[in-house]
């Protein structure tokens, strides 16, 4: 079990890399704490894969360190830093059996063979493997044998950490929830260092203690699941995070309003003058954002309102802008004009894509 500290850590898979652009990963400085549960979250080509190999071993850094507690092991192979990786498709060995696939990472560190059958029906049982222990991995379904590969993973309880590349995408939709809640039971149980690579927010949502949000090579938030929604500090987390994602709107803002066209929206504090060069956006995520009779808000313009099952989604224009609230139970819109009612409290206002704070009624930054 380890911290593991990235130290200025960024990574070019081109020569002689000499700008931001030329960085797949850009510098990263950042500490997994010892026993927590990590995600990596972001979409493919975000740099993901790249940061989770880094720290494996796989792929040395084109500058920074990583460190396992205060042992620097940027320059040591995968097999000297104690860690087990469990990769997108299942890693099993079809002519063995699924108990001796389990045993397999224990055998080979001379575990006592009575220690490794206790651990080996532990971890079968966690994870719904007990009844074909004895069974050829060949004979098995692909969920299956990627729960082997799981299990492979999970078997030494002595690692450093163990890194998750992606390792539901060729399991049952039925079975994902069932898998990241045992997966969580697991790291409850074993105080081990996870962390997890995904593109799925509900896997990292559900799985993490801590999600590290990654865009165009840069990490650009991390958080608890409740921070990443309440406050995303990037534009990017807001759409990501979220279904339907955070509404984002051009405006201008001047003191404690906001500007939308010819809306005008009220803000919960003042903000800094912002200047003509920046990009002003407004966020607020449709939670928040509630439908209603005309005359009762904001006036708005109508075009769909959709039932997603657990709630109905309004699809509307606020000063020419697309936008989507939410429509209460016992709302009910004739034509199409409406109004918006917003929660002041989860307005944001972003300059650039990144999070502006506001102050308070006494100038301080809120």
């Amino acid at each position: 079990m380890a911290r593991i500290t990235l130290d200025h850590l960024a990574h070019a898979y081109k020569a002689d890399p000499r700008t931001a652009e030329d960085y797949a990963l850009k510098e990263i400085n950042h500490v997994w704490s010892q026993g927590g549960a990590y995600a990596l979250l972001g979409p493919s080509g975000c740099g993901k894969t790249t940061l989770l190999n880094i720290i494996s071993g796989l792929v040395r850094p084109t500058r920074g360190r990583v460190l396992f507690d205060d042992l620097d092991v940027t320059d040591l192979a995968t097999e000297a830093r104690n860690i087990a990786q469990v990769f997108q498709f299942p890693v099993v060995y079809d002519t063995m059996t699924v108990r001796e696939n389990l045993a397999f990472p224990l055998k080979n560190r001379n575990v006592p063979r009575d220690r490794t059958a206790r651990r080996v029906e532990e971890i079968a049982g966690l994870l719904d493997l007990t009844r074909v222990l004895d069974r050829k991995a060949s004979n098995l379904t692909a969920d299956m044998k990627q729960k082997i590969s799981l299990g492979r993973g999970l078997v030494r309880p002595d690692v450093a950490a163990i890194l998750f590349d992606e390792p539901l995408t060729v399991i049952d939709p039925h079975l994902k929830w069932q898998l990241r809640s045992t997966l969580k039971e697991i790291h409850r149980a074993l105080d081990i260092t996870m962390i997890y690579v995904t593109h799925d927010q509900t896997e990292a949502l559900t799985f993490a203690d801590k999600v590290v949000v990654m865009h165009d090579g840069a990490v650009v938030q991390t958080g608890t699941p409740d921070e990443l929604f309440e406050r995303p500090a990037h534009t990017f987390v807001g759409h990501f995070i979220g279904s339907p994602g955070m509404n984002i709107l051009p405006c201008r803002v001047e003191g404690a309003t906001a500007i939308i066209g010819s809306t005008m929206i009220p803000l919960r504090r003042a903000y800094r003058t912002l200047s003509g060069g920046e990009h002003i956006e407004l966020g607020i995520r449709p939670e928040f954002v509630q439908l209603q009779p005309k005359g009762a808000g904001l006036p708005v313009q109508v075009r769909r309102i959709d039932d997603i099952g657990r709630a109905r989604i309004a699809r509307v224009e606020l000063g020419g802008r697309p936008l989507a609230a939410s429509v209460p139970d016992g709302v009910s819109i004739e034509g199409s004009e409406a109004s918006l009612v917003l929660h002041p409290n989860h307005v944001h206002i972003y300059a650039n894509g990144h999070l502006v704070a506001g102050e308070t009624s006494g100038g301080r930054a809120a």
